[in-house]
């Protein structure tokens, strides 16, 4: 696990490198069009700090609050350590700010499997896991808001689809876990049933029934719910800072608007789609274009200097460079994974 990983397919990462910056700079011509410098400076310099240190604390914070989830879901799998795993993940989320397309993901997969002597293609899958539940919460997040928040009608047909998506995926999961609960964890002799599928796919399949099952399952269920809690109650902190008084709800929308938009390809951290998604969403409440454009601006500064040089010391301490990390996310996992489902 300790080799770089040769990249397969290098032409695929190039095409979304450049749809990445692509979007990255149209986003930011819109984003910037029209907008009043003199004037953005002006409310950067009125801003008030202690909103904004609270805002950074509560932002940092819920980082923290993912690696706990994380040591929760790879419980079943071995005794992970908050520290590290705190580690892992503010590594990840200094190679998504300096690297585009958000290698970030696998980069504190490596750096915690590598750590704790767990397989990569678990701690991989635990973060599959993560996505998916974050995008349950979401969902229902916006469903709940959109009760009480009049939403522009596009807003609307989003909030729709995703909810169909997410009802699809959770009856797919759910399937899945029955079926190996019935074929696997009632049966003395898994491994005769184990020939029935790939060795890569029922090893998939395992894992996830032993992370859906476990006990430890249930609080990273709860702590997933406090993730998005802190970091909108970071957003509306910053939305105070810069004198935008608008209520916790509205801060859940722009968030919600945001987490989808840099969903996207992108350039390194999310810059463009940050911009344009979070003056998007402000739009929603009438904020005036070059007021969202300003704070779109600063909120994404304040938001993300902590994390660079928490991130930086975070990836010293597991032992990465700069250069080693560029290697280690040079390419895509393939053949560890391979190893993995061989183990």
């Amino acid at each position: 696990m300790s080799e770089p990983i040769q990249n397969n397919n290098p032409g695929r990462p190039r095409v979304l490198l450049i749809l990445g910056y692509g979007l990255a700079s149209i986003f930011l011509v819109w984003v910037l069009h029209d907008f009043h410098l003199v004037r953005a400076l002006r409310d950067f310099a009125n801003v008030d700090w202690k909103w904004v240190v609270l805002g950074m604390a509560c932002d940092v914070f819920s980082y923290g609050i993912q690696a706990l989830r994380w040591k929760f879901l790879l419980a079943p799998f071995g005794k992970v350590r908050l520290g590290r795993s705190i580690r892992a993940v503010y590594s990840g989320l200094f190679a998504n700010i300096i690297l585009p397309l958000r290698p970030g993901e696998f980069l504190r997969s490596y750096v915690l499997a590598n750590s704790e002597d767990i397989r990569l293609g678990r701690v991989l899958g635990s973060v599959g896991v993560e996505r998916f539940i974050d995008l349950v919460v979401a969902t229902a997040a916006l469903a709940a808001v959109s009760l009480v928040v009049e939403l522009p009608r596009r807003f609307q047909r989003v909030a729709y689809i995703l909810g169909i998506v997410t009802l699809v995926l959770l009856a797919i999961v759910g399937a899945l876990i029955l079926y190996l609960e019935i074929k696997i964890g009632s049966t003395p002799q898994p491994d005769a049933r184990r020939r029935r599928l790939p060795g890569r796919a029922m090893a998939v399949l395992t894992d996830l029934h032993a992370m859906g099952t476990a006990p430890s399952f249930y609080p990273a269920v709860l702590t997933s719910l406090l993730i998005p809690f802190f970091q909108v109650l970071g957003l509306w902190a910053m939305m105070h800072s810069y004198g935008l008084q608008l209520s916790f709800l509205a801060a859940v929308v722009v968030l919600l608007i945001i987490n989808l938009g840099v969903s996207l390809p992108n350039a390194p951290a999310n810059v463009g789609a940050y911009q344009l998604f979070c003056v998007l969403g402000l739009s929603v409440f009438q904020v005036e274009k070059t007021t969202a454009t300003g704070f779109s601006i600063f909120a994404f500064l304040a938001l993300t200097l902590p994390l660079v040089f928490l991130g930086f010391a975070a990836l010293l301490r597991s032992g990465l460079s700069l250069r080693s990390m560029r290697e280690k996310v040079s390419g895509m996992p393939g053949q560890d994974l391979e190893s993995d489902s061989r183990a």
